[in-house]
């Protein structure tokens, strides 16, 4: 199992999505920023680097929003989901095929990958239009 590690970063009411690359596993399909934790990190040590190397932003983690187990067909992974602002930088595409910042309502003209589903299911529950 690997684990991995994903940022829930608010702006006002909306979210911020990133599309993965389309050479890599799960292209184009739309995720939170995040990526493994490399040998030696913890897991807020691993959500800051992976965020620099892909946003060049620094982050301020907060808690844990939620965890998930999912089984891909090529790799199981434990996903944790922290809540996180930004505390420096802008965002920019540097890894990924797109950025955007969405309301939870606007969660289904998406295509998410398979293990953030229970997490935005979750994420429309608790917060609908309501943030």
């Amino acid at each position: 199992m690997i684990e991995v590690v994903a940022a829930l970063i608010w702006e006002g009411d909306r979210f911020m999505i990133c599309q993965r690359p389309a050479n890599k596993a799960r292209g184009l399909l739309w995720e939170f920023v995040g990526g493994k934790v490399e040998p030696g990190e913890t897991k807020e040590q691993a959500l800051i680097r992976e965020c620099r190397e892909e946003l060049a932003i620094t982050l301020s983690v907060g808690n844990v929003f939620m965890e998930v187990v999912h089984k891909y067909p090529d790799v199981t992974v434990h996903l944790t989901l922290f809540n996180a602002t930004i505390a420096e930088g802008i965002p920019q595409k540097i890894e990924h095929n797109d950025v955007r910042w969405i309301t939870p309502s606007e969660i289904p003209n998406h295509t998410f990958c398979p293990a953030d589903e229970e997490i935005l299911v979750r994420m429309i529950h608790d917060y609908g239009d309501k943030r």
